[in-house]
């Protein structure tokens, strides 16, 4: 376990991360969801199986789990997390390349810090929330055409934060550099009805998914 400080409009706080080292020129961050910290199964066991395939991985909460909230803070925390996340990375390996991957708020966050500057090699998503569920009229996407890094969404088909799948797919096509890979009948746990599987084992089943996209 680690630390990370980030500077926050009300002073530096840190937030704790795990850290494993790779030997294929390639970092890849890792971020969590709205409703769970970085220890989440889903996210261990998706990163662990990255580190399996030679990848650096830096898996970090954001300040309101740090705090014990419940609820994500302001956007603006979460950006500057994802900036410090970054730059942490690289004090760790200048060289490697940095590719920022979050899960459903987590990715969100990515792509808002991206398109206010923050650089990176490309971004992953894993179940962008595009909107709450049921309410495709408030979309979460104007600064997705800002993103220039190559972008990579994971979706699955049943996810109800990307339905209906008509306007996701108008929406990947402002960006300026996406792929969509999709996981037939996946909810937005990428969970299939009728196919229990261990929070882990699912998360682990999309690292070669991401390993195909990622390049050191």
């Amino acid at each position: 376990m680690i630390e990370i400080p980030v500077e926050l409009p009300s002073g530096v706080t840190t937030v704790s991360a795990d850290w494993a080292p790779g030997d294929n020129g390639a970092t890849v961050l890792i971020a969590h969801g709205a409703g769970a910290g970085k220890d989440h199964p889903f996210l261990v066991g998706f990163s662990d199986a990255l580190s399996d395939r030679g990848f650096s991985t830096l898996r970090f909460n954001f300040p309101y789990v740090e705090q014990g909230r419940r609820m994500p803070g302001p956007a603006a925390h979460a950006i500057a997390t994802w900036n410090a996340a970054a730059a942490f990375a690289r004090d760790l390996d200048a060289e490697a390349a940095i590719w920022a991957t979050g899960k459903s708020y987590g990715g969100r966050m990515a792509s808002m810090a991206v398109a206010e500057g923050l650089a990176v090699d490309g971004l992953v998503y894993l179940g962008y929330p595009l909107h709450a569920p049921g309410r495709p009229e408030k979309p979460r996407a104007d600064h997705l055409p800002a993103v220039a890094a190559p972008q990579l969404f994971v979706e699955g088909t049943n996810d109800p934060f990307i339905q209906p799948l008509t306007q996701f797919d108008d929406v990947v096509s402002t960006c300026q550099d996406a792929r969509v890979v999709w996981i037939e009948g996946g909810g937005h746990t990428f969970e299939v009805k009728g196919r229990k599987r261990a929070a882990s084992d699912i998360g682990a089943s999309l690292a070669p998914i991401v390993a195909e996209f990622v390049r050191p």
